[in-house]
């Protein structure tokens, strides 16, 4: 049969329609496949793991089996819990000033800062279910044997500078049984009565060797493998900027030797917020201060320094910073 010149026009007219919407579909699976397909800077990999870490002076050999891959447990969780990791950067540069010159004046090595950042992730008000407090995560007893006041209008605890000095305390008591740093790290966590108690059970010198509870055992990698990070942010992911960290806040401080009926009066008349007040005097636990004869000294937020009107240039720590 012989096609007319407008039926001819018509089946190309179909023909060309056709293979373009096969061209157009066979464009959107590869698409498709572009999309579904990760790039590879978003390819989850192991972070390497290195043959040994430097912690409190002394090197630490990781080329054990058992020291390898718990230190690979560590490093892995830290570098891949992003949000959790970023945030003790930023609250790093708010307290390790703090922290660091008193590790400094009471003879423990600086490593010893990471320890609080096991403990507490930095957050002075934290309570534990076994009703540990602050930042370095004392119970009530151990508190007040190394000299912090615990009453009911007072945790000293939740004083970063004063329960700092108490853990140091702690630390150097420690130190003079073991006379090894990570054993007395261990014993932090476990109690020295425990350490103490397995060196003797299974005649080994070091706890990175002995059969401990889950959390005792991972413990020392723990604060070796966030120092890893600290010291090497970019290597394992994290791209900081100044602005990105919290800035220290300057205070006045006040002097208090008589009681305070009302916490929230005592704040208006130093120009803030009853919130603001609790919040950088995280010691005070309740709405009055009854002092018993002592003298406290109350931080006073400066106004001015308690907005980020201007992105933060302070750095503790040039190492955390994209240069």
């Amino acid at each position: 049969m012989r096609l007319s010149k407008n039926n001819i026009i018509s089946f190309v007219a179909v023909a060309v329609v056709c293979l373009t919407a096969c061209i157009s579909m066979s464009s959107n699976d590869s698409e498709k496949v572009k999309e579904e397909r990760p790039l590879v800077s978003a390819l989850t990999t192991t972070p390497n793991i290195p043959s040994s870490v430097q912690f409190c002076g002394e090197q630490v050999d990781l080329t054990r089996y058992n020291r390898h891959e718990s230190f690979d447990r560590e490093l892995s969780s830290f570098t891949y819990l992003h949000a959790t990791t970023m945030l003790l950067f930023k609250r790093a540069n708010r307290y390790f000033p703090v922290i660091e010159p008193i590790l400094k004046e009471y003879g423990i090595p600086d490593d010893f800062k990471y320890l609080a950042v096991i403990e507490s992730h930095l957050d002075p008000r934290v309570l534990s279910p076994a009703k540990a407090v602050g930042m370095w995560q004392f119970l009530e007893t151990t508190g007040k044997e190394n000299g912090l006041t615990i009453t009911t209008t007072v945790d000293e605890r939740s004083d970063v500078a004063k329960s700092t000095v108490a853990a140091c305390k702690y630390l150097n008591s420690a130190y003079k049984k073991y006379g090894d740093w990570v054993n007395v790290a261990a014993s932090y966590n476990a109690g020295m009565g425990r350490i103490t108690g397995e060196i003797t059970k299974q005649q080994v010198d070091s706890s990175l060797e002995m059969w401990l509870v889950e959390e005792t055992s991972r413990y020392v990698y723990r604060i070796m493998a966030i120092k890893q990070i600290f010291e090497n942010p970019y290597k394992y992911g994290f791209v900081i900027k100044p602005q990105d960290l919290y800035k220290p806040i300057k205070t006045k401080s006040v002097t208090v030797t008589k009681d305070i009926d009302d916490l929230a009066a005592f704040a208006k008349q130093h120009g803030v917020d009853y919130a603001d007040l609790k919040r950088f005097n995280t010691w005070l636990r309740d709405r009055k201060l009854v002092t018993g004869g002592k003298s406290y000294q109350i931080q006073i937020p400066e106004q001015s320094d308690m907005y980020y009107q201007s992105p933060n240039t302070y750095v503790h720590d040039s190492r955390w910073v994209v240069k």
